[in-house]
């Protein structure tokens, strides 16, 4: 196991455990911690440096490497030959549009995208991306067998960069309300790390199926943003207003939303249920509550806070919310000719009136 100290890789060491492995962790050594098994042997060794993995690696071979982390392209070639399976970690910047959401024309990527969707080519639309696909086609060059997983944003025990840190925060600081943009009805794919890990030990159980494959990765369920915020909020006991405001005016929630535009990232995973019988082990409903009580539990330090850039100025939000509020009780009433309506084919709340009180069996 390559990495193993991170929010997916803690659960993904002790399920190899759990299936009679015999585990060697292969990490810095900086971050040991106390869930992982008393078996695993420990290798402390800087895994981005090519020479400090070739000694490691030197007259040695495995079934099985579980590359979570460090320099995956020369990890690759230098276990080629060394190991029975090859089961790697990447990333959805990968997939075009994913960083930079005008890379498409309107912006936004298709929704969802699938697994063989287009990825990102030219170096001027997204650095990041076209360096993960330089490195996804690397691992299958030296490890034709892999089995390569692509992780969206993770949540759950453990992650260094919480998006629910800034909706928990607020709650623990008493504000009755936070600010979304566009109803925060944007649909981004997440996933929470033990459901994560449950994937790659599954893919590890069902290894003829999965041999030479990419792998989108997430919850099953996507969930909107508003959705995350009052699931929170309930959960923690402290409700929440929300205030709704155009995207170009809504500055204090660009951190959770994490890119230039309120378009959704949503990607299909149905690969990971047809190839190895992958379902949400945690529904995300759950996982999200249960994240947001873990951090109430272990709170961010103002170092980590620093990495969410989110300055929670409240002396500017609250004048924010005031300005908004006026602007729109100043508006005037628009006198319609003809209201409009959700279409005749509409009949839930608010839509076409019901033509008979009772209903006639």
């Amino acid at each position: 196991m390559i990495g193993g100290t991170g929010p997916t890789g803690v659960p993904i060491v002790q399920g190899l455990v759990d299936r009679g492995y015999e585990v060697e962790m292969l990490h810095s050594g900086r971050n040991e911690v106390p869930q992982t098994p008393d078996e695993v042997v420990h290798i402390h060794a800087d895994v981005y440096d090519p020479e400090a993995l070739a000694e490691v690696f030197a007259g040695r071979e495995w079934d099985l490497c579980v590359a979570a982390y460090g320099r995956l392209r020369k990890i690759a070639e230098l276990l080629s030959g060394r190991v029975g399976r090859f089961v790697s970690i990447g990333g959805f910047p990968a997939l075009k549009g994913y960083m930079n959401p005008y890379a498409f024309d309107p912006p936004g990527m298709p929704v969802p995208t699938p697994v063989d969707g287009p990825v990102v080519r030219e170096e001027q639309l997204d650095t990041k991306g076209y360096r993960i696909v330089l490195t996804e086609e690397a691992v299958l060059r030296h490890q034709p067998e892999a089995t390569h997983f692509r992780y969206p944003f993770v949540y759950g025990e453990r992650q260094p960069l919480p998006r629910e840190w800034m909706i928990v925060r607020r709650i623990l600081d008493g504000r009755p309300h936070i600010i979304l943009p566009d109803g925060g009805q944007t649909l981004h794919h997440f996933g929470y790390n033990e459901n994560l890990a449950h994937a790659i030990l599954l893919a590890i159980d069902n290894p003829a199926n999965t041999y030479g494959q990419i792998y989108n990765a997430a919850d099953s369920e996507v969930l909107t943003l508003r959705t995350v915020v009052e699931l929170i909020a309930k959960g923690l006991d402290h409700p929440l207003e929300i205030i709704n405001m155009p995207w170009e005016l809504a500055v204090p929630a660009r951190p959770l939303i994490t890119q230039p535009e309120t378009t959704h990232r949503v990607l299909d995973t149905t690969t990971m249920q047809r190839d190895f019988g992958y379902r949400d082990l945690v529904p995300p409903r759950e996982a999200v509550v249960r994240t947001a009580k873990w951090l109430v539990a272990n709170p961010l330090t103002p170092e980590q806070e620093k990495m969410l850039e989110d300055p929670f100025d409240y002396a500017a939000e609250d004048v924010l919310i005031e300005q908004w509020k006026k602007a729109l009780a100043s508006m005037e009433t628009v006198e319609w000719k003809t209201m409009p309506g959700f279409g005749v084919a509409y009949s839930g709340p608010g839509g076409r009136p019901r033509t008979k009180d009772t209903y006639e069996e």
